[in-house]
């Protein structure tokens, strides 16, 4: 959707910028942009799956990692858990 306004004779800039806004509210443009300004699309079934692999992968080395003893975990000021090497 596109607004268009085009300068009166003897308009000031200060009402045409007054009217180009009320225009641009009126046609809903605005909604429409903050609506999809954050929308990320919907992953695909494949990329979930390989996406919680990964997670899974990496929480089993994690864990492996602290049960030999190459990496301590400690909580820091916010209560988070955090793995030193």
């Amino acid at each position: 959707m596109v607004v268009e306004i085009k300068k009166k004779k003897g308009e000031s800039p200060e009402s045409l910028m007054r009217r180009f806004t009320k225009q641009v509210q009126q046609s809903g443009l605005v909604l429409q942009v903050k609506k999809t300004q954050y929308l990320e699309p919907k992953k695909n079934k494949e990329k979930i799956k390989k996406a919680a692999q990964r997670r899974d992968k990496l929480n089993k080395k994690r864990e492996y990692l602290k049960k030999i003893g190459k990496i301590t975990d400690f909580a820091d000021s916010f209560g988070n858990k955090k793995y030193r090497k």
